[in-house]
């Protein structure tokens, strides 16, 4: 999968006792309603960060992972991450607005195309 957006935040890397490293972006979506999405970097594709900063307009390939964890008490919990894979930035022209819809020419008649091709059906043989 992919996601396209401008870097909201970038976080530290983060380095456990086992050696595991791991360094998050938030990822500030583009569309009617922007989403902040954590998205996550893991050991080697960390050093994929380095070339990016706040602000920057960016490409995320990204893998949705899943997790079960059952809890001492015997509840089960089910956890979801994003993990980044491949991150580039977008091209300096490109923009991510929505597709706009054709407007119909002004030579364009009514008649020679409807909305609704079965608008002028009257008959319903539907059994329900």
């Amino acid at each position: 999968m992919e996601l396209q957006g401008t870097v909201k935040k970038l976080f530290e890397t983060q380095t456990f006792a086992s050696g595991f490293q791991k360094r998050e972006m938030i990822l500030l979506t583009q569309e009617q309603y922007p989403q902040p999405i954590s998205i996550e970097f893991l050991s080697e594709k960390i050093s994929l960060l380095d070339n990016v900063s706040e602000g920057d307009e960016v490409k995320v390939g990204i893998n949705i992972r899943g997790r079960e964890w059952t809890s001492p008490q015997g509840e089960t919990k089910y956890f979801n991450s994003i993990t980044g894979w491949r991150l580039e930035k977008a091209a300096a022209g490109n923009s991510y607005n929505e597709p706009t819809q054709a407007q119909p020419s002004a030579n364009a008649t009514t008649a020679s195309a409807p909305d609704n091709p079965f608008a002028e059906e009257e008959d319903d043989d539907l059994p329900f």
